[in-house]
């Protein structure tokens, strides 16, 4: 009875030394093509589960989600709240399987958001292996302060959807019946719920460039009006909305934000200077760095 807990003992010696030596012969986890090729598989065949997973409880609850997204454009139309059942301003569908088609679009939108940890983890799980520690710890950085800045993105854009679609409404000549169809009007929310998510992600990609010594403080200075300008621009080509105001509430957060992350830059490059000193940080870019001249030889003194 006493040898069972040493065999035990010997056999966890022996799996130890065995990995151990995996370890050592393959340091960097290198795996034949078929090997990734298979656990590439295995990770899109979870991913996909859980996707489906996900879509089956969203078609559950696919009337409250309906109501939920037909919601700013109720608040836009002359209806008000009370269902936007009046002729004239309502979504319509116009073919016999648009409404299951419909639901199916939805609920798959709705599981690729819900079952995102699933799937982005299956993806991170992938890829971490063939990172760097460095690599890991930015990856871990940008996944981290990406998802809050884009669902921030996503609620404002859900809160100012309203404003953007009373002026297209507004639009419409008199007399005329205004009857989109759902599929324009989900292709308009998720434009708008994506294109102001990539627009709060900008900063992020500043702040990115910075730790990566691409973009630095003195080069995000002299750039300024170029960078606002292009956070305008770019407000304006990812938002689908034409109207002003929502291109202005767009692209004044956006710049905000960038103005923090110029904050970062401006600190991380004075810390990143205490560290490693430049004794050339001071020459301007067309100036030339000192020569030391070299020291006189004693032609003489050497030969003897």
């Amino acid at each position: 009875m006493a040898s069972k807990p040493s065999a035990i003992r010997g056999a966890r010696i022996v799996g130890e030394r065995y990995v151990r030596s995996k370890q050592q012969a393959n340091p960097d986890g290198r795996m034949p093509l078929m090997d990734h090729l298979r656990e590439l598989r295995n990770r899109v065949v979870k991913a996909a589960l859980a996707i489906i997973v996900g879509m089956i409880i969203a078609l559950v609850f696919s009337d409250q989600t309906i109501a939920w997204i037909q919601r700013p454009f109720c608040e836009a139309t002359i209806h008000g709240m009370t269902g936007c059942r009046g002729f004239g301003d309502q979504l319509v569908t116009t073919g016999i399987f648009d409404p299951l088609s419909l639901r199916i679009k939805l609920a798959f939108y709705i599981a690729l958001v819900l079952t995102c940890p699933v799937w982005l983890y299956q993806l991170w799980a992938f890829i971490a292996p063939g990172l760097y520690s460095r690599e890991k710890k930015w990856a871990y950085l940008f996944t981290g302060t990406a998802v809050p800045l884009f669902v921030g993105g996503a609620a404002l854009a859900y809160l100012v959807m309203g404003r953007g679609l009373h002026y297209l409404l507004g639009l419409v000549p008199a007399g005329v019946a205004n009857l989109p169809s759902f599929d324009t009007y989900l292709s308009y929310f998720t434009g708008m719920i994506v294109g102001f998510g990539i627009v709060f992600e900008l900063p992020l990609v500043i702040v990115m460039l910075n730790l990566a010594g691409i973009l630095t403080h003195e080069r995000f200075r002299k750039w300024r009006r170029l960078l606002i300008f292009g956070v305008f621009l770019i407000s304006g080509v990812v938002n689908p909305s034409p109207d002003p105001t929502t291109m202005l509430i767009l692209g004044g957060i956006a710049v905000a934000l960038v103005e923090i992350a110029e904050v970062f830059v401006y600190f991380n490059d004075k810390r990143r200077a205490k560290r490693n000193p430049n004794p050339y940080a001071d020459l301007a870019d067309d100036e030339l760095a000192p020569v030391d001249a070299p020291e006189p030889v004693d032609v003489d003194s050497s030969l003897n």
